[in-house]
């Protein structure tokens, strides 16, 4: 059963006519509406059909089972945070709804799953208030103790984070691409979830994965953000494999200096135990992985760490190895050989000595960088390793990028 809506006609009343499984077809035209949906119906854009709120509250608010919102412009939400206004509001124990190639603008939160079920937001463009502050802004899609739930193909800008997901599990966050916000995804308190395939550029930062665990983080591209490509802190039991993050920037002060904390790094793990890093290209940026905090029992092997300008940034009191089963992680800057050809390095790489953990501590004592005391510590560390402190320790590192990942390395520089 169809019917058509046109600008003039009270699309809630014919809504709350409407049977379940009717499809409404919003002719093209503004609609100014506070659409409450709590019936299974579909509403089906023409082109041109405009979904508009005028600034207040939500524009859409879907209560019951079975709703699908497709091929509409959706706009101008209200601005009111602890309302938390939004251009779709998918309220608790909803199941099933479908939110489905729509364009969502000017808007606080683009998508707000409050507890629902099931749900899939798929191929929507989401966009926020520009001229709010990135604080004041919402999230393009935020998920709140939800489960089952199918966020892909979104493409979100212009808000605060793109994907915030707080204490939900098994969703699949998967091939969306988020540019121009805080982070790209944050996740709290979160189970079970698989992000894959998903484009993070131009952000402040990547990936925010906190308190979380049993995560797949595979095949995820993060380019040009500014001061982390992933954090993960407090993560446990999660497999982190087949990322390319490259051309990490560091966050910079109006005079030109590096924020503290915000150097730029592609992996940034805090706190964070009993996972699997492997197979990933992290490139192009001033550090490649920074580990601190009692991050331990971690599993690092078939990475490429490639012009990194610090590879490994190491702040523990206990010593670590970077290789699995004989298989290591490639180098850059390896300066070791091969002389049986077997693709593995003779001598260990140890990317961090007892001055650079110094200089990391106190980094004042950089001025002292050239001086004969520092050069004399850098040698009796060699000539003596029992002066060497706990550091990472790559046993089996490759002589040559792994074939899976060579593809990426070899591209230009975005």
């Amino acid at each position: 059963m169809a019917s058509t809506v046109h600008a003039e006609d009270d699309l809630q009343h014919l809504v709350a006519a409407a049977a379940p499984g009717t499809v409404i077809k919003v002719a093209p035209g503004v609609h100014h509406v506070h659409l409450v949906l709590d019936r299974a119906v579909t509403l089906e854009g023409q082109s041109g059909a405009i979904l508009d709120g005028d600034g207040q509250g939500d524009v859409v608010r879907i209560r019951v089972a079975g709703v699908t919102l497709r091929n509409l412009t959706i706009r101008n939400s209200g601005r009111d945070l602890t309302a938390m206004n939004a251009g779709v509001y998918i309220e608790k124990d909803v199941d099933g709804a479908v939110i489905e190639n729509n364009r969502i603008k000017d808007i606080l939160f683009g998508v707000y799953l409050d507890g629902p079920q099931h749900v899939r937001v798929i191929g929507n463009v989401i966009t926020g208030i520009a001229e709010l502050r990135m604080p004041d802004r919402g999230d393009g899609i935020h998920l709140w103790n939800d489960a089952w739930c199918e966020i892909r193909d979104n493409d979100v800008s212009g808000t605060r984070d793109g994907i915030y997901d707080y204490v939900s599990h098994d969703d699949l966050i998967v091939n969306n691409h988020i540019h121009e916000v805080r982070y790209g995804v944050h996740q709290m308190y979160t189970k079970q979830e698989t992000l894959q395939g998903n484009i993070s550029s131009n952000n402040v930062g990547g990936m925010a994965l906190m308190s979380s665990s049993h995560m797949r983080v595979i095949d995820n591209h993060l380019v040009n953000d500014s001061t982390y490509g992933i954090l993960f802190n407090y993560v446990t039991y999660s497999d982190i494999s087949h990322n390319e993050i490259r051309d990490i920037t560091g966050d910079f002060t109006g005079d030109g200096q590096v924020m503290e904390g915000a150097e730029g790094k592609a992996l940034f793990v805090y706190n964070s135990e009993f996972n699997r890093i492997h197979d990933n290209l992290l490139a192009d940026s001033p550090i490649g992985v920074h580990i601190t905090a009692g991050s331990q029992d971690n599993h690092v092997y078939g990475n490429a760490f490639v012009n990194n300008r610090t590879q490994v940034k190491y702040v523990q009191n206990v010593a670590d190895e970077w290789s699995v089963d004989g298989k290591g992680n490639y180098w850059s800057n390896y300066l070791g050989w091969d002389l049986d050809g077997d693709g593995v390095g003779d001598v260990p790489y140890r990317p961090n000595d007892g001055v650079d953990v110094l200089l990391w501590k106190y980094p004042s004592a950089r001025v002292l960088m050239s001086s004969p005391s520092v050069l004399l510590m850098r040698y009796v560390q060699r000539a003596f390793p029992v002066f060497t402190p706990p550091a990472v320790q790559d046993s089996h590192p490759l002589m040559r990028i792994p074939e899976k990942l060579r593809a990426s390395a070899d591209e230009p520089r975005r």
